[in-house]
């Protein structure tokens, strides 16, 4: 994933003038700058495991279809409590008719999603949910999106981390010299821009905001008498 998640990957979609994906980038990853610009000898059902699990089609291997249905479990229960403790939700906002059916905490609902599913699984012989636990989490996640992820306080965090992300890309063109020294190398054969990407994309949240503070944020003077 990018810095900032959805906003890095607008932010870079922009940057390079072309869709940035973050499942592309992870194989890019893995088949191209790992090893230092070798690759990693990977097999194709893990390869379709990395690009699939978000998007579509679908894994080819029930492998990658835990992995994606791990990754929506997770990340609809990560991202609530995210939202409570910034003061967005509190537990009871969400709606009755899902807490009835997924639980009230944090705890239930993922102890009903994941039980649900291997039950669904070991009684149809097919990696799913049952009807009633898919359409709540589908809920969730459309409530999820109304109240937090499209909510005005988020999407203007959003729009400072796409400033940030792009201040620093043109800073890095300008500046390739400043890129840590195993970037070096890339630019010869991907260019600047793709490399420039790579970088910024490979960063967290944190290391991203202290990039930015050690580029443009001034220190502090001490002015002694």
């Amino acid at each position: 994933h990018t810095p900032f998640g959805h906003a890095g990957e607008v932010a870079l979609t922009k940057c390079l003038g072309k869709e940035f994906k973050h499942n592309e980038q992870s194989l890019r990853v893995v088949d191209v700058l790992e090893k230092d610009g070798e690759g990693l000898n990977l097999t194709h059902e893990v390869r379709n495991g990395i690009l699939c699990h978000t998007g579509d089609p679908w894994p080819s291997t029930l492998e990658g279809q835990i992995v994606r249905r791990s990754d929506q479990i997770a990340y609809v229960n990560h991202d609530i409590d995210d939202a409570i403790r910034a003061g967005i939700l509190t537990n009871e906002d969400i709606p009755r008719e899902i807490a009835e059916i997924l639980g009230d905490t944090h705890k239930e609902r993922i102890n009903t999603l994941v039980c649900d599913i291997i039950a669904t699984t070991r009684e149809t012989g097919v990696l799913c949910m049952s009807p009633d636990v898919e359409g709540a989490l589908r809920d969730l996640r459309s409530f999820m999106f109304a109240n937090v992820y499209r909510n005005p306080v988020a999407k203007g965090e959003e729009k400072k981390a796409r400033e940030m992300l792009h201040r620093m890309f043109e800073y890095y063109l300008r500046h390739p010299e400043k890129l840590p020294e195993d970037f070096h190398p890339q630019l010869s054969f991907d260019g600047m821009e793709r490399t420039v990407c790579d970088y910024i994309a490979g960063m967290t949240d944190n290391y991203a905001v202290d990039k930015y503070t050690e580029l443009f944020i001034p220190s502090g003077w001490q002015v002694r008498g």
